[in-house]
């Protein structure tokens, strides 16, 4: 029997994507249980062997045969890829930063810090490049998904012939799991509704465990287990993502160990930290605002932090500081109570950043309990962009006032700001931080031309591989290294084709070739890299960057025209390579070469799919993008149904819509939500009343939340048993964004409440919240008055609910 099994398994190798018998590893008899095999990973899946054993009309005189086991190859390490949220280069402790970050300074102690590494200046761009090892533009991000347009660079959409790191280490033998934030499933493909082929686990990920979209709140998100809703965080007071995600991590990775304990790991471990809302726990805001990092304010922070900078060899001696920007404030100039407010928000910064890397400390210091720290390739990016001035010049306690181009006054704000960074806050500090954040060079997130933009701090370890322990490394780099370097230190190649699907070729180069401490100072082998985002651009070419200025400003969302997108632009020119943070303009000085970079990149552009440039932000945010709701303008639905997002809802921004609930109240009256959409930082809810005390229970109420600002609330009457029709009837006061209106309230066909609507939110409802009929998930629309705790699940019975719409009101 072993005889034929041996002379069966060269046959059996091609069939499973092997070149020769002599090039496979394998264990075990082949055709046994027990036996593994790798694979040349040309072909992914691979076939199917052949059967190799033998079938005769008894099972006593046939032989049973069992397909090897797919394995990575002998020695393939697990791999940890962590990677923050909106951290600029100059926050954390390991690249200079005031706010300690020991977890990332452990990798750093144990291995390298690469200290001119890139990101594309933006988020579900950058994590869309870093999980295929492709450019942006080329896998279908040229922006965030939220404002996706019908282009091939910039739909959202990973391309099939793009395949995820996550499937090809899945092919290849790996366990692999995703944890935290999800930014490349497509916005309008983020319903129950599917289709999950661009969800996490549709990418080549067993397991999922984090949250759908751009920003979530760490006490109420909007979570998942695969692509399953949870709410672990109901009746469960103090409940935060940073840490519930660490635990199910490390509880994950434990499984794993026990389970299969041969079987190496992926972990994609990517926090919303920290990305507003800034939320960390009440101890650790204590133990960051005791230590006063802040008080001395953004220019002081600046100067601290390039020293530290150049203490520790981040930056060389030569290096200048860039300048503060003339559209922020210098902190001196600065009143008490903007200086009060603003140190409070960085305070909740800081807390929450020092959180976030201590949970991630948590994850790493489980890999070593296990045993297992020594088998694995550790990679923890400091940011997926620049840190983000979304926040405004003031800074808001709810970002979505910036996403629907509100400015929240300073002495508003001191409203919330006894409980900054709570689940009574959706947080962001003020822009001069995050110019500050990013020192030492210029701009912020949103912005792809400078290193504001760009520059990510990365701490890399592989104990026994990465031996120049402490060691700094300069080259030059890119996000979309990480998938070439992930290939050669698990010894798996790129494959020829997923599901039969010729692959295009990973556009990365590896970084291995960094390693070794001989190699410190060896020349970068990613010599070209293109940079564009929202119209702004960039081409980084042997040392030298040539760069437009940008032309509107990442703090302001403004509606006014932007510039020609080709012609607009003025053009900087930087040696980098002696100028390492973009300190000095050549421009003047260098026509000819900045002519023959703006080439360069053009012809990068239309190599890559950056081609046609756009720099417009809020006609695309509202822009047509494929959708379950796409030219409806009736919806109808009865029961309970929960957690749909707001692409597959009856959009009611901006028009006129009619609300009709035909519902039974039973015994003993009723409440409960009826139907919502949005949550404390935003929307509405048409509900009946809870009460006080059995006092006003079961009234009518149609609440509007605009943005945490003001309420405004429609009343109607206590309804008795039986069946009911209640309708709100809302007429815009349009055309145009944010335009109010008057609604009107009736039950049973007669009028009981008319009020008039100021403002209405004008882009987007709060994209961590969602469309609930029956219930209201998350957070309630309600504050004070009429205040409820969800899931505020209605005790009746909707027989029917409908949404009627009007077209949107129309300018012309």
């Amino acid at each position: 029997m072993n005889s034929l099994r041996k002379i069966l398994a060269s046959s059996v190798f091609i069939a499973l994507g092997c070149v020769a018998a002599s090039a496979q590893q394998t264990t075990g008899d082949v055709g046994s249980p027990g036996a593994t095999t790798t694979i040349t990973g040309k072909q992914l899946p691979p076939p199917d062997p052949k059967f190799g054993g033998v079938i005769k009309e008894r099972a006593s005189d046939s032989t049973p045969w069992w397909a090897p086991r797919v394995v990575p190859p002998k020695g393939a390490p697990n791999v940890l890829l962590i990677m923050t949220d909106d951290q600029g280069f100059g926050a954390p402790s390991t690249f200079g930063g005031v706010i300690p970050t020991p977890a990332m300074d452990r990798i750093a102690r144990s291995g390298l810090r690469f200290t001119n590494f890139h990101s594309t200046s933006l988020c579900s761009p950058t994590r869309a490049a870093l999980i295929t090892g492709r450019n942006h533009h080329s896998v279908g991000f040229g922006v965030v998904g939220e404002i996706a347009t019908g282009y091939p660079g910039y739909d959202s959409i990973i391309p099939i012939e793009k395949g995820t790191i996550g499937t090809i280490l899945k092919e290849n033998g790996y366990a692999t799991s995703w944890f935290g934030k999800d930014h490349n499933t497509p916005s309008y493909q983020s319903s129950q509704a599917g289709p999950f082929n661009q969800w996490p686990t549709g990418m080549g990920f067993d397991y999922f465990y984090g949250f759908v979209g751009g920003d979530a709140s760490q006490w109420q998100p909007n979570l998942f287990r695969n692509t399953t809703a949870i709410y672990p965080f109901e009746g469960n007071p103090g409940w935060n993502l940073e840490t519930a995600m660490a635990d199910d991590a490390i509880q994950h990775i434990q499984q794993l160990k026990e389970i299969a304990p041969d079987k190496p790991w992926f972990v994609y471990y990517v926090p919303g930290a920290t990305h507003a809302p800034h939320h960390p726990t009440p101890e650790w805001f204590k133990k960051i605002s005791d230590m006063h990092l802040f008080d001395q304010g953004w220019n002081k922070l600046r100067e601290t932090i390039f020293a530290n900078q150049k203490r520790l060899g981040i930056m060389p001696e030569n290096a200048r500081l860039t300048a503060w920007p003339k559209g922020l404030p210098e902190w001196d100039t600065l009143g008490f109570e903007e200086k009060k407010l603003f140190i409070r928000q960085a305070d909740v910064y800081g807390a929450y950043l020092a959180y976030a890397d201590h949970e991630i400390g948590r994850v790493i210091q489980a890999v070593e309990d296990l045993g297992e720290l020594d088998n694995t390739l550790i990679i923890y990016i400091g940011g997926d962009n620049g840190a983000s001035a979304e926040g405004m010049i003031n800074g808001t306690p709810n970002e979505f006032t910036t996403f629907n181009g509100i400015a929240v006054p300073v002495k508003d704000q001191f409203l919330w700001y006894p409980f900054w960074g709570s689940e009574r806050t959706f947080p962001h500090y003020s822009a001069g931080w995050a110019w500050a954040m990013d020192t030492p060079f210029q701009w912020v997130k949103q912005v792809p031309s400078h290193f504001g933009g760009t520059a990510q701090g990365v701490a890399m370890s592989w104990p026994g591989h990465i031996t120049d322990a402490g060691g700094i490394r300069n080259q030059f780099h890119h996000v979309i290294d990480i998938v070439p370097t992930i290939l050669e230190a698990t010894g798996i190649p790129a494959p020829d084709t997923i599901n039969g699907i010729a692959q295009r070729p990973i556009e990365g180069v590896s970084m291995m070739y960094t390693w070794d401490k001989a190699h410190a100072d060896v020349p970068t082998r990613h010599s070209t890299q293109y940079f564009e985002m929202l119209g702004n651009r960039a081409i980084y070419h042997d040392g030298w960057v040539a760069a437009t200025t940008p032309a509107t400003l990442p703090w302001e969302l403004s509606t006014k025209t932007p510039p020609d997108v080709i012609t607009g632009y003025n053009w900087e020119l930087y040696n980098v390579d002696a100028d390492p943070t973009q300190s000095t303009d050549l421009a003047a000085a260098e026509p000819d070469r900045l002519k023959q970079m703006q080439d360069l990149f053009y012809e990068e552009a239309r190599k890559y799919g950056v081609l046609p440039l756009d720099n417009s932000t809020l006609a695309r945010w509202n822009t047509p993008r494929p959708s379950l709701t796409a030219g409806r303008t009736e919806f109808t639905y009865s029961g309970e149904l929960s957690g749909v997002p707001g692409s597959a809802a009856p959009s009611t921004l901006n028009k006129s819509y009619t609300i009709t609930a035909e519902v039974e109240i039973p015994e003993g009256g009723a409440e409960g939500m009826i139907v919502t959409e949005g949550g404390r930082f935003g929307g509405y809810g048409l509900f009946l009343s809870k009460g006080d005390f059995g006092v006003g229970r079961g009234r009518v109420v149609f609440l509007y939340n605009l943005l945490d600002l003001k309420r405004t609330m429609w009343e109607g009457p206590e309804l008795e048993p039986g069946k009911h029709t209640i309708v709100f009837d809302f007429t815009s006061a349009g055309p145009g964004l944010g335009k109010g209106g008057t609604g009107v309230l009736s039950v049973d066909g007669k009028a009981v409440a008319t009020n008039t609507l100021e403002h209405g939110i004008p882009v987007t409802f709060p994209e961590d919240e969602t469309f609930d009929v029956g219930l209201d998930t998350r957070t309630g629309v309600a504050l004070a008055e009429y205040r409820y705790d969800p899931p505020f699940r209605f005790t009746g019975k909707i027989d029917k609910l409908t949404f009627r719409l009007q077209p949107a009101a129309s300018a012309n």
